[in-house]
């Protein structure tokens, strides 16, 4: 088969490699017929992520069909058509149990294995470890593309940063960074009850799409001189009662820290590819909270009721469109977002 290969910092290939077989009972192996690119696998084509060697497939979000099943697989039969959850779970092992799959003991101690420890779904199949507790089943009145973004993007921003950031009725939310993850993180801040979700980014073109599509009440560009303080002035003056960083620069995690009111939270939902200032000397009296995570992926089926319902607008997310053989392409599409104002490309065999 073919698939999308990476070779160190900077260096992929859309090359030949072996098809992926059943090699456990709890095994599938799947025919990838959508997938997308993460900001995570722009951090690994930088070098972030030392853990992913040379000749690694990357990917960790798809749709496919099943064309192969292991022995123990109970939930999942050869055609059905599935969702690939981005968290690989054994969902039996004490943090399977307690809801945070994302430190599965069983798979190494990180659900994140996909495209990372293991070959991942940029390609034209895929093998997944422990099916039943790492697949959803595609449901009907769910399009593939839509289906797609419950892979990672909608439960992170979801998860890590309004279920896990303690957004609450009547509460005002600040989105720092409207790209696909923020931009999850205001279309869901809503099913939490905020009054208010007021998304802060540089961009004119995504704070225009974040008000008029995705459910942001007001809109800040953080260019601006005072900013900060225009977003306060959307509050009672004191500041947002959550923060949620999506971005994972260092300048965005303390415009976090410059506008939460005393008592509120930081939901850090970017990830980092360097270390932040943390001015506790002058935070520690505010009483405020600080979250972060990799995303657990518990809430996907929650969220694919509300998208077959029309409740969560995911397909706009899609702004390019490609097929997989043209996944180099996507990738500097995707990789100059501000250039092509794209949101996510979306690859399909």
């Amino acid at each position: 088969m073919k698939a999308l290969v990476y070779h160190g910092p900077g260096q992929q290939a859309w090359e030949d490699v072996p098809d992926p077989t059943v090699q456990e009972p709890t095994d599938c192996v799947v025919k990838v017929e959508t997938t997308t690119i993460c900001g995570t696998d722009l951090h690994i084509m930088k070098g972030d992520v030392p853990t992913v060697t040379d000749g690694r497939i990357l990917g960790h979000e798809g749709v496919g069909t099943i064309t192969a099943v292991g022995s123990a697989v109970g939930n999942f039969a050869v055609g059905d058509r599935v969702i690939i959850s981005c968290i690989t779970s054994c969902g039996t092992c004490s943090y399977c149990r307690k809801g945070l799959p994302s430190h599965c003991q069983t798979v190494g101690g990180i659900g994140w294995i996909l495209g990372h420890l293991i070959d991942g779904v940029q390609a034209e199949y895929v093998r997944i470890p422990y099916a039943d507790t790492s697949l959803y089943h595609l449901p009907a009145g769910v399009t593939d593309e839509q289906g797609l973004f419950v892979s990672d993007i909608l439960p992170t921003g979801y998860e890590i940063g309004v279920r896990d950031g303690g957004v609450k009725p009547g509460d005002v939310v600040a989105v720092i960074g409207t790209g696909p993850v923020g931009l999850a993180a205001i279309m869901t801040a809503g099913l939490h009850g905020a009054s208010r979700v007021i998304a802060v980014d540089l961009d004119d073109n995504r704070l225009d799409l974040a008000r008029s599509v995705f459910g942001a009440t007001h809109t800040v560009n953080s260019g601006t001189d005072g900013w900060a303080d225009t977003v306060r002035g959307l509050t009672d003056g004191l500041g947002v009662d959550v923060a949620i960083e999506a971005v994972g620069l260092p300048t965005t995690f303390g415009a976090a820290l410059s506008i939460i009111r005393p008592g509120g939270q930081v939901a850090n939902v970017g990830v980092h590819g360097t270390s932040v200032d943390l001015p506790v000397n002058e935070k520690w009296s505010d009483n405020i909270r600080i979250s972060m995570g990799l995303v657990n992926a518990v809430t996907g089926d929650m969220l694919l009721k509300m998208i077959a319902e029309g409740k969560l607008p995911v397909d706009r997310l899609a702004t390019h469109r490609f097929r997989l053989d043209q996944i180099v392409d996507a990738y500097d599409t995707f990789g100059h977002a501000a250039r092509t104002k794209a949101l996510k490309v979306v690859m399909t065999a």
